[in-house]
């Protein structure tokens, strides 16, 4: 099949230009005392070095090395509009809080930001440091990432979880991502093997929650912050997506479906509300065109609703300060710094 070729030999091809290896080494504990100790020699030396890497927590690694904080949009549930929204909180901190901004879609089975974003193609290569580097495209001053750059037409990804996990880590830190403020992840639905990969390989400094108003969501959304927590990322705030319908002709608000959800999962939780998205044609038929709103119409009520999304957003990010879960800052995320990865139990 030619969409499986194309994207193996492009991801495959990194590992053989150099900068996995240096992952592993980084992965290793390279970036401490543990991977110093590693390579002391002995199994004394190799035990110190594993404890060394899992009292660190997940580590800056080759493209991420300059970027400050990383968030991950997440519901645990799909059809809620979590990429939309994370594309247009996105563009939001990048046009409008004048930030450095990039975004990567974890999503390998369905990959929608290409289509949100209006980029397509291949990325090219920068071979001029250590190993080999892709570029990220960039459109609306948000440098982004995505799986579907190496896709042709519907072809299905039909990977399993390991091939899955090699893929998204070669385009997140086999990336050339610069100096970044803020890198939004757009994760994949679900609290399966991809999300407990990510949860503990990035140095998160929190995840945002968006989930629509009904039970049905809310259910699998709850579920998907005690993943997080469990994780010992920091939950930052429960967007409210689809919140109500405004009738275009004569206004009338209508709570389509139902409300005081999300307000009650934010309050056992112990997270605020940080915004509502009404449920708007504008938003479809933009996200389909490949213009967020935010980009699209900035002055409008819709983009005003994702900027202050993003405002809010960015707004814990700083309270969390340089140190704490920014990558740059060699910190894990939140409180998984302190104890490293958790171990995750099946039962």
């Amino acid at each position: 099949m030619r969409w499986r070729q194309g994207a193996a030999e492009w991801l495959l091809s990194a590992a053989a230009s150099g900068w996995r290896s240096a992952a592993s080494v980084a992965g290793a504990g390279g970036c401490g005392s543990g991977g110093a100790a590693a390579r002391a020699g002995g199994p004394a030396g190799a035990a110190a070095g594993k404890r060394g890497a899992a009292a660190a927590g997940p580590q800056k690694k080759l493209g991420l090395k300059d970027v400050q904080h990383i968030v991950a949009i997440t519901s645990a549930k799909g059809g809620v509009g979590k990429s939309t929204t994370a594309v247009n909180v996105a563009v939001a901190l990048a046009t409008r809080l004048g930030l450095r901004v990039g975004l990567l879609d974890a999503d390998i089975h369905g990959p929608s930001i290409p289509t949100l974003m209006n980029l397509r193609g291949k990325p090219e290569l920068d071979k001029s440091g250590t190993g080999a580097l892709m570029l990220p495209k960039e459109n609306y001053r948000v440098k982004t990432m995505s799986f579907g750059f190496f896709l042709e037409g519907d072809e299905p990804v039909v990977w399993r979880g390991p091939m899955v996990n090699n893929a998204f880590d070669k385009m997140l830190f086999g990336t050339a991502w610069g100096p970044l403020d803020v890198l939004v992840v757009d994760m994949p639905p679900g609290t399966g093997d991809a999300q407990i990969n990510l949860g503990q390989r990035i140095p998160l400094s929190g995840a945002a929650l968006v989930s629509t108003p009904q039970d049905v969501a809310l259910i699998d959304v709850r579920r998907g912050a005690q993943m997080f927590l469990k994780l010992r990322v920091p939950l930052l705030g429960l967007v409210e997506n689809m919140a109500y319908h405004r009738c275009s002709s004569c206004g009338h608000v209508e709570h389509i479906f139902g409300t005081g959800g999300v307000e009650r999962a934010a309050a056992d939780y112990g997270i605020d509300v940080i915004g509502q998205v009404p449920l708007h044609v504008d938003i479809q038929t933009r996200s389909d065109a490949g213009t967020p709103v935010v980009a699209a119409a900035p002055q409008g009520e819709l983009a005003a609703a994702y900027v202050g999304i993003a405002q809010r957003l960015h707004a814990k990010l700083l309270a969390l300060g340089g140190g704490g879960g920014g990558v740059a800052a060699g910190g894990g995320g939140g409180g998984a710094a302190a104890g490293g990865a958790p171990k995750i139990i099946i039962e």
